[in-house]
């Protein structure tokens, strides 16, 4: 018989281990479904885990999914840092993408270089208006963010089809519900000739500098996540629990804002409906696996896109479908949140005899 024990305090070994052996367990029952489904296992593993790293190409790829979801899930760290539930990235990063899209579309040939840079900064002013409409909602009337938060990427969301199926709609699209394709002044440079790696690339690595320093070498940041562990002795401390609300919303839109402004300005080149590809709900997962950590976060990104890209070629290799991917990613974050409980607890076995004597 097996039996939970509290730990007298939190195992360092299991923090970082958890993650680790929820990504054990993810593969184990991977490879379970393949079976089930009719496929070979080891084919569909290495679908998953080898094709998106076997060549230069693949890993351009990783860095093209891996960046939109370190970026939205650096700014939701700053969130769940200070136990502020922000939900909602997905709508944010639309907006991001819209607001990049409603500049990039001003632009005209004769437009000056760089006009990308002000296309980026309008998605991150996006983004931040849609985090702050959630802060302003629970700051005035105590709204519960996440629900708040979750309820506006639907919001978001009609927005954009409104606009591609209207006013921006390309007349010489053929009726497709997308905009023109953006003038080159407005599309993000890339850093690999040949690839789609953009220079969004070196602003997420940025924003993992940035944030490590914030969190771990500043008064604020330490101010900041005292707000999320013990908010009462924040407050006898002086910090301000609005100010971290706002501060963890207004940086985490401004992230999911910026990504979503890469997105269209960069891969995409255009807006359309199938901007929201899911990087804001999947970005939640990055942050939990990485353990809110800058850098713990650069490899759990780059663990999601390999879903991602497996997923696509698991549909058009295997004959699976596309959903596979949201399957894998929930596998890991229930495996995750399974093998957190090792952290506060041990297994403890208890022999038969015992347990008789006991009884």
């Amino acid at each position: 018989m097996f039996r939970l024990e509290p730990r007298a305090q939190t195992s360092r070994f299991w923090s970082q281990a958890s993650p680790l052996l929820a990504l054990l367990i993810t593969v184990g029952v991977g490879v379970a479904l393949f079976t089930l489904l009719g496929k070979d296992p080891l084919k569909g593993l290495q679908v998953f885990f080898w094709e998106p790293i076997k060549n230069a190409y693949g890993w351009s790829e990783l860095l093209v999914k891996a960046t939109p979801l370190l970026i939205v899930a650096l700014g939701l760290s700053v969130c769940f840092r200070a136990n502020v539930w922000n939900i909602g990235a997905e709508g944010q990063f639309v907006m991001g993408a819209v607001f990049t899209s409603g500049v990039a579309l001003m632009a005209t040939p004769t437009s000056p270089p760089g006009f990308w840079v002000l296309a980026l900064l309008a998605g991150v002013v996006g983004g931040m208006l849609w985090g702050a409409l959630t802060a302003w909602l629970r700051d005035r009337f105590n709204a519960n963010e996440i629900l708040v938060s979750l309820m506006l990427v639907y919001v978001a969301i009609m927005v954009l089809n409104y606009l591609v199926y209207g006013p921006w709609k390309d007349p010489k699209g053929y009726n497709f519900p997308q905009t023109q394709t953006f003038e080159a002044v407005t599309q993000i440079p890339r850093l690999i000739s040949g690839s789609r790696v953009g220079i969004g690339s070196i602003l997420a690595l940025l924003g993992v500098a940035a944030l490590w320093v914030f969190l771990f070498r500043t008064r604020a940041g330490f101010a900041h996540q005292v707000g999320g562990i013990a908010p009462a002795a924040a407050r006898y401390a002086g910090f301000s629990s609005r100010k971290a609300l706002w501060l963890a919303l207004l940086v985490s839109g401004g992230a999911a804002g910026l990504a979503g402004g890469l997105e269209v300005a960069g891969p995409l080149r255009q807006l359309t409906p199938y901007v929201p590809a899911g990087y804001g709900f999947a970005a939640i997962i990055v942050a939990f696996v990485g353990r809110l950590h800058p850098v713990g976060m650069v490899l759990s990104a780059l663990l999601l896109s390999m879903f991602y890209i497996g997923g696509e070629l698991a549909q058009s290799r295997l004959g699976l479908p596309r959903s596979l991917t949201g399957v894998f990613q929930g596998l890991l974050l229930f495996s995750l949140l399974a093998c957190d409980t090792l952290m506060n607890y041990r297994i403890r076995w208890i022999p038969t005899a015992k347990r008789q004597e006991h009884a």
